[in-house]
């Protein structure tokens, strides 16, 4: 098992092959973080996951072997899983129930609010990243310093709001059901299908994090199903 001090660096010297980043660590006081595979209560949560196309020459190339559902669920499983034993963590997943305050945790390591469009905005990133996973411990995590600059607040045009075909995007949340209507259409498969969400591509922020064709078509996919 490693101590407080080296598991960030640990985690992050075992992902960095595969793209999987430490995105920052949350503290908990006693009883509040989730509870770890003895029963305990998490003192401490880190973060895992991906800053713009960092995770996809690993998983692109992990992709075509597969045939099964939630690829990307499975394939982050199959790198954060292993750590749990080596670390003396326990594993926490989006897609797993019991459903854990991932965006909420984000916002306490990172000091990230929700954009227009629900996801994180990240003030170097945008909206190009995302949470694969997170490992808890029975120890406190050193924590690094937060963000503190929102980039929606000096975004006065708002471009993520008008730039959806069918208006899915709008400051009353996203209609889900709207936007996979229009990803089914003719227009939909010539537009978002191919080069991704309008809506998020229309955020000038972290452009230069955008995520390759292919993560793009991937996530719309995914998204349509």
């Amino acid at each position: 098992m490693s101590g407080p001090s080296t598991v960030p660096g640990s985690i992050a010297a075992a992902l960095k092959p595969c793209g999987i980043l430490v995105r920052g660590a949350v503290n908990f006081v006693p009883g509040e973080g989730p509870l770890l595979a003895d029963g305990k209560y998490a003192l401490a949560v880190v973060l895992l996951g991906n800053a713009g196309g960092s995770i996809w020459p690993s998983f692109g190339n992990w992709l075509p072997g597969y045939d099964g559902a939630d690829p990307l669920d499975t394939w982050s499983k199959q790198l954060i899983r292993p750590l749990t034993e080596k670390l003396g963590a326990t594993a926490y997943f989006p897609s797993d129930p019991p459903w854990q305050p991932f965006q909420q945790w984000a916002m306490r390591a990172e000091g990230l609010k929700p954009s227009p469009l629900g996801i994180l905005i990240h003030p170097q990133f945008g909206l190009w990243h995302g949470y694969r996973g997170a490992l808890g411990f029975p120890f406190e995590i050193e924590t690094s310093a937060k963000v503190s600059v929102h980039p929606c607040d000096g975004c006065i045009d708002k471009p993520c709001l008008t730039a959806c075909p069918v208006g899915a995007v709008s400051r009353a949340g996203f209609d889900v059901p709207a936007c996979r209507s229009y990803l089914g259409s003719e227009p939909g498969r010539k537009t978002c299908i191919v080069s991704g969400c309008l809506a998020r591509e229309a955020c000038p922020v972290g452009a230069e994090f955008r995520y390759p064709p292919e993560q793009l078509q991937f996530h719309m996919r995914a998204l349509m199903r």
